[in-house]
């Protein structure tokens, strides 16, 4: 069982890049089980879902690629929600009022923030997760905030320029 729960812990936190492999359903129930949340139907999928994109997915955006299965907009939004609360999920908020999330467990690096980049053009969000920001202050001027919770570059990626 050890070399089980080491696996599926290895699997469950890799980066976006980095998650060749879906998450398969044993691994995403066995995630929940260790939040202490059942399994249901619909919290597997939410988890699946969310680990199998590589960009932070909307309500709305996870409900179009669930909504086919059976799940309605409502238990959607209340697993994305509960995930979040219990950690599985990190909300990121692009500024735009549409809450998203992303799948970030807790443990072996996969609950480290990273920035995110917004096309002004066709809107695609792509993680950064191999880049770091240091905010450092000019002599006299406003001091750094004490604690940066995210950072969103704006502008046009590869394809819109």
């Amino acid at each position: 069982m050890r070399d089980k729960d080491t696996a599926i812990d290895k699997q469950a936190a890799k980066t976006p890049e980095s998650r060749p492999e879906k998450l398969t359903v044993a691994a995403a129930r066995e995630l929940l089980r260790r939040l202490k949340l059942r399994g249901t139907a619909a919290r597997i999928a939410v988890v699946q879902c969310l680990a199998d994109n590589l960009s932070p997915l909307s309500h709305a955006e996870v409900t179009e690629r669930l909504g086919q299965l059976g799940f309605d907009a409502s238990t959607i939004f209340r697993s994305l929600t509960e995930l979040a609360e219990a950690g599985l999920f990190r909300r990121v908020d692009l500024g735009d009022g549409a809450r998203r999330f992303e799948f970030a467990p807790r443990g072996e690096g996969g609950d480290v923030a990273h920035p995110h980049f917004l096309c002004l053009d066709c809107g695609k969000i792509t993680c950064l997760p191999g880049f770091t920001f240091e905010l450092r202050g000019v002599r006299g001027g406003t001091p750094a905030p004490e604690e940066v919770t995210e950072v969103l570059l704006k502008g046009r990626c590869a394809e819109c320029r």
